[in-house]
């Protein structure tokens, strides 16, 4: 923290008050802020150091007010710049339906020039909603979140997930993305939902990242030669071909935990997902059994038909299956779901822990004899 000036206390450093504040809610920090010019100093840096911002946008209100009103009390704050390490911004449409009339672009460029100052961040989450659906774009061939990211450098930058509202036809990303990723040494983590075509991004950068959620194309460019041990891809299942999938397993690292709950997945798809990630320990995945569960006498036995895939998975540890839907199957039955985890466990030996689609919860304890954990 900037050195600041003493004004009460003079026994007390900042760093001890620092510390001492940093306790106190919000609503009392703002008490504070007004003791003295000291208690300001060292409250706002910490209100300011960790930054969400929520704005609802409709024709009656079509700028993110509380997004321009942290930017101008930034830029009249530089000393809140070193402090700052967390930001995340997210807007959203009242209303869906046609793009609304007026441009988000100068409020893009007013969170560019603010952005550009926090050479300290190391968490960043924009989420610009429908600006990127904008009847007037400008200027064309460039996606919204890189009017915010063009030409800023983030050194020191861990997590960091972009995206707007998508829908076909919208302003695609162009080369500033993988500019700024480039510029980003330290990034680890990184959440780029609604980039849909593959990411050009130079083999030697990003040389730390562990974790990515995305879609499959941009997966399968990522990866390799990275050392990611944690996935989640998003969209359709479809979009998970032969092509794609092979090369998401060029990571330097086996991958440990993998994420599907995004897309309904079809047997041949986990099928094809055990037979390349096979390191893999933490299974999370919603299936595609909605409608076949729903005529079924017991749907959930036509879980049973999943102890060939994790036949695969001889390092698997946590199956959670709670993000399938599974409407109209009526309460879950004990009985059936202890006849699965047996034969899971016996397909795949280090399996431990196992939630079902209803979310009722089995751990296998010592001695391998399986317990539900009562809700």
């Amino acid at each position: 923290m900037a050195a600041l000036p003493y004004v009460a206390f003079p026994g007390l450093p900042n760093e001890i008050l620092f510390v001492i504040f940093s306790g106190c809610y919000p609503d009392t920090l703002a008490v504070i802020a007004c003791v003295s010019h000291r208690f300001r100093y060292i409250a706002e840096s910490i209100l300011y150091s960790s930054i969400s911002l929520n704005d609802t946008l409709s024709e009656s209100l079509p700028q993110p007010l509380r997004t321009l009103r942290w930017c101008d009390s930034m830029l009249r704050r530089t000393y809140l710049f070193e402090n700052t390490r967390k930001l995340q911004i997210r807007w959203h449409a009242a209303d869906p339906g046609p793009p609304m009339s007026n441009s988000l672009i100068p409020a893009c460029t007013e969170i560019s020039r603010t952005l550009c100052l926090l050479t300290f961040l190391e968490s960043l989450e924009l989420f610009l909603g429908p600006a990127n659906l904008m009847a007037h774009v400008e200027p064309a061939g460039m996606h919204t979140i890189e009017h915010v990211i063009r030409g800023t450098r983030l050194p020191r930058l861990r997590h960091c997930s972009f995206g707007a509202d998508y829908a076909k036809g919208a302003q695609p990303y162009t080369s500033v993305l993988p500019t700024f990723l480039a510029s980003a040494p330290a990034l680890r983590h990184l959440k780029l939902p609604d980039h849909h075509t593959p990411l050009d991004v130079p083999s030697w950068a990003i040389p730390h990242l562990a974790s990515f959620r995305g879609t499959a194309d941009v997966a399968a460019t990522l990866l390799p030669g990275r050392p990611v041990q944690a996935l989640a891809l998003v969209g359709q299942d479809s979009d998970v071909t032969k092509d794609n999938l092979p090369r998401m397993t060029l990571t330097t690292l086996p991958l440990r935990y993998l994420d599907l709950s995004a897309m309904s997945v079809r047997p041949v798809l986990l099928k094809n997902v055990s037979t390349h990630f096979p390191t893999v320990q933490r299974l999370r995945v919603r299936l595609a059994l909605r409608h076949t569960l729903h005529y079924a006498f017991s749907g959930i036995r036509l879980l049973a038909g999943l102890s060939s895939v994790l036949s695969a998975l001889r390092l698997l540890e946590v199956l959670d299956l709670s993000p399938t839907a599974v409407d109209g199957v009526g309460r879950p039955d004990p009985k059936e779901e202890l006849v699965l985890v047996n034969e899971w466990g016996r397909a795949s030996p280090l399996l431990r822990r196992v939630i079902f689609p209803s979310e009722t919860e089995w751990v296998r304890q010592e001695g391998g004899m399986w317990h539900l954990i009562p809700n």
